[in-house]
């Protein structure tokens, strides 16, 4: 992997992940009755971007998406991110067992 491309390939699970968290944005959205220029200038970002989030698309930053989430009132949802964590878990189990 050259140095121009590090960082920019993305693992096709996570390309997946992203692009479901953001049509689920969008189905939020929609729900709402809410244009994609509403939940922009209530985030403070542009109309642009909030396609972006809505398309999973990974240059955007992890603080845009909240304040997407924010703007929908959904910034509860953050506190979800890897909050079961099986296998993290596990693996602290089987240390105590040690």
């Amino acid at each position: 992997m050259g140095k121009n491309t590090f960082g920019k390939v993305m693992p096709r699970a996570l390309t997946q992940q992203l692009q479901l968290m953001g049509e689920q944005i969008m189905l939020a959205r929609k729900r709402r009755h809410l244009s994609m220029q509403d939940v922009a200038d209530r985030a403070t970002v542009t109309r642009l971007t909030v396609s972006k989030v809505e398309h999973g698309d990974p240059t955007v930053s992890m603080g845009i998406y909240a304040r997407v989430l924010f703007a929908l009132n959904l910034e509860k949802d953050i506190s979800l991110l890897a909050a079961d964590d099986a296998l993290g878990r596990q693996l602290q189990d089987a240390e105590l067992l040690h």
